[in-house]
């Protein structure tokens, strides 16, 4: 076999390598990133309800929360709340999740916001003393690098976020709240532990 055979047939092996590593990532992109992650780069994933197997409970929590339409009322930089202050930084780091919890009482109202250097997913829901994740409901599901608002818990229980970090960098996320504070929960990697609030 001459050198010119051996050449043209490395070049064939490479182009079908490529051409098979182009399909597969196509594939990763398409359907296996929007189906584990909730990534959806194309916007398949939306359409084709792929995106929702990400977060099958998403539509059910959010029609509980749909229940308790007084609860939060969103607003970019609401007044505080007279009580307990508290200020919170945590990084993420790529495909991290964390969850904060405040313990409030019935009737009991915070102001917050919290911001990003980063995109984040998250689920800012609650669920009562009486009857625990099973009656969980939620009042925003989305992605993006900040919120703020007013809140009112509508039962006595935990009420907080659960954020994820889908991206391939660190990123910064920071809370402020005050309001009528019982007292506060992490929950990550590690479990769940209590934890103090740490006024600004």
């Amino acid at each position: 076999m001459t050198d010119q055979t051996n050449a043209a047939s490395r070049r064939r092996a490479i182009l079908w390598g490529t051409g098979l590593a182009a399909v597969a990532g196509g594939a990763v992109v398409l359907f296996v990133l929007p189906a584990e992650t909730g990534i959806d780069l194309t916007g398949f994933g939306k359409s084709s309800g792929l995106s929702e197997m990400a977060n099958p409970q998403a539509e059910q929590t959010l029609a509980r929360g749909r229940q308790h339409p007084e609860a939060f009322v969103a607003m970019d930089a609401p007044p505080q709340e007279p009580g307990a202050r508290d200020h919170w930084t945590y990084q993420l780091a790529p495909f991290e999740e964390v969850e904060l919890k405040y313990v409030l009482a019935k009737g009991a109202t915070i102001a917050f916001t919290w911001k990003a250097n980063g995109p984040l997913n998250y689920d800012m829901h609650a669920h009562p003393d009486d009857g625990g994740e099973a009656l969980t409901e939620s009042y925003a599901v989305a992605r993006g690098e900040r919120q703020g608002g007013r809140y009112t818990a509508a039962f006595a229980g935990i009420h907080g976020w659960h954020w994820q970090n889908r991206g391939l960098t660190p990123v910064t996320l920071t809370l402020d709240a005050s309001g009528r504070i019982d007292g506060s929960r992490l929950l990550g990697g590690h479990g769940q532990e209590d934890r103090a609030l740490t006024p600004n």
